[in-house]
């Protein structure tokens, strides 16, 4: 949306001249996504998360086409909502999918390729707007053509083609297709994931064993029913995924991708578009360490990290805005959507864009990718779609709030807005720190081991896991697991 909002085609033919309105258009499409998440939540376990996956793809691709068709801001608002259920949809399940999927060696790295791709959407995507602004005239022309931004909303539709026809070629996760009693399809996906399609490899059978005893504790304990998520150890750990996703809208970054155009002009940037890419190609590179290095410095670390760096940066930021700014004498016609403008401090401008980078460079190493998979893997399976729905409605929730109030918040309370948001970063700390044991090299059968003990989150846990020691005693011939047998029809699928 930021690449479209400097564009003289997109502010007269929505004629977007007030800050709520803008609100209200941002925030449609977040706000479906809290419905897609809850959509989710209902029906989840009905359906594969594979299949889950594809019917979001088809959303998205309808709400594409609406807001490609938009002929006001009725039919557009439709259009995000209905796309933002795609991906409120696909929020939810990808990241189960992932999860479900992956070694427990690199967790961590599967499901923040996640975040990766997302990066990689929105800066392609940004490129997209930047260019389709010179349509029609270029974007300063008040006549520019609507191509400036149709093109960009047309263009949305082929990665969900490419998503919907590209899981035909993915597997169905194995503790899916356990929870299911489909036992000779689960432990073949197993074999070809982790077993080089060896269904007698001993890290096959010891994942086999270990889903087979959890889903039989878990039917015992009645753990899929919805009365699960409030008995009180479930619901400690559900309170705690909707807070992480919480606190991963409200450190701000959302906030800084969705209006760096603001920013931008309010520090006197000559090309807002242009010099608010560097943001967005930093959220794709700085995603990497993350990709690399998550799995061994352990998700609790980063998060306590990035709200920490990211705080210091938005204090410091409100603080030069505060000092140096001055309200806005709306002698550039440029800048008529801000309140709050720094003129004739050229330093002072480069610093507060070096900070909105470095606030961006902060997040996509840590929370961008932490929060993701941190609310992905602490659920048992017997809930865990559930309780990721609830997780990821709340991310949605708090992304949609941010969408509708951060344009009356600049406009009204300017550099006031950056204090709020460093604060939030700041309780964010708090909250992790108290309440966020490390869930690092633990299967998601583990879970239980993790959070049931009655030790404070700040203690070491022990390290290794319980499924190490099971391949072991396998291999040695001490425990013998006999795995289903496998038909013709099961090992094709």
């Amino acid at each position: 949306m930021s690449g479209i909002l400097g564009t003289e085609a997109y502010t007269n033919y929505f004629d977007v001249h007030g800050q709520y309105r803008q609100g209200a258009i941002t925030g449609s499409m977040p706000a479906g996504s809290f419905l897609g998440t809850l959509v989710a939540f209902f029906i989840a376990n009905n359906i594969s998360r594979r299949t889950w996956i594809q019917a979001a793809a088809i959303v998205w691709i309808i709400g594409s086409i609406l807001q490609t068709s938009s002929n006001g801001v009725p039919l557009l608002v439709v259009g995000r909502i209905t796309a933002g259920v795609g991906i409120g949809i696909a929020s939810t399940m990808v990241p189960i999918y992932q999860a479900e999927i992956a070694p427990k060696e690199i967790r961590g790295r599967v499901v923040s390729l996640q975040q990766w791709a997302v990066t990689w959407g929105i800066l392609i995507q940004y490129f997209i707007q930047y260019g389709a602004s010179f349509t029609g005239g270029g974007r300063d022309n008040v006549h520019q053509g609507t191509s400036a931004f149709r093109i960009p909303w047309a263009v949305q539709i082929v990665p969900a083609a490419v998503l919907f026809m590209g899981m035909f070629f993915l597997p169905y996760t194995p503790r899916w297709l356990a929870a299911q009693d489909r036992w000779e399809e689960a432990i073949r996906v197993l074999a070809n994931l982790h077993g080089h399609g060896d269904i007698g490899h001993p890290n096959v059978l010891a994942q086999y064993r270990e889903i087979e005893e959890m889903l039989r504790f878990e039917r015992e304990a009645s753990l899929n029913t919805m009365r699960a998520l409030t008995q009180p150890r479930m619901l400690n750990r559900v309170v705690l995924g909707m807070s992480i996703q919480m606190w991963s809208q409200l450190v701000g970054m959302n906030m800084m991708m969705y209006y760096i155009v603001y920013l931008m002009q309010s520090a006197g940037i000559g090309d807002p578009l242009l010099t608010a890419s560097i943001q967005y190609i930093l959220n794709v590179a700085l995603t990497v360490p993350a990709l690399l290095f998550l799995d061994t410095w352990g998700r609790r670390p980063s998060l306590l990290f990035g709200a920490l760096g990211q705080g210091i940066c938005l204090f410091l930021v409100g603080g030069l805005e505060a000092y140096y700014g001055m309200p806005n004498p709306h002698t550039d016609p440029n800048t008529a959507a801000i309140s709050w403008v720094l003129l004739d401090h050229p330093s002072v401008s480069r610093a507060v864009i070096a900070l909105s980078y470095l606030f961006v460079s902060i997040f996509a190493i840590t929370w961008g990718p932490t929060s993701w998979v941190y609310a992905s893997e602490i659920f048992p399976s017997g809930i865990r779609a559930k309780a990721v729905s609830l997780s990821t409605a709340s991310n949605w929730m708090w992304n949609t709030a941010i969408g509708f109030a951060v344009p009356p918040l600049l406009w009204s309370i300017n550099w006031k807005m950056y204090m709020i948001f460093g604060a939030f970063n700041m309780l964010a700390f708090v909250h992790v720190f108290f309440a966020a044991p490390e869930t690092k090299g633990k299967t998601l059968e583990e879970m239980d081991d993790v959070f049931d003990v009655r030790r404070p989150a700040w203690e070491r846990r022990q390290s290794g896991s319980r499924l190490d020691e099971l391949q072991r005693e396998i291999e040695a011939g001490e425990v013998k697991v006999v795995a289903p047998v496998v038909t013709e029809v099961a090992a094709d699928r």
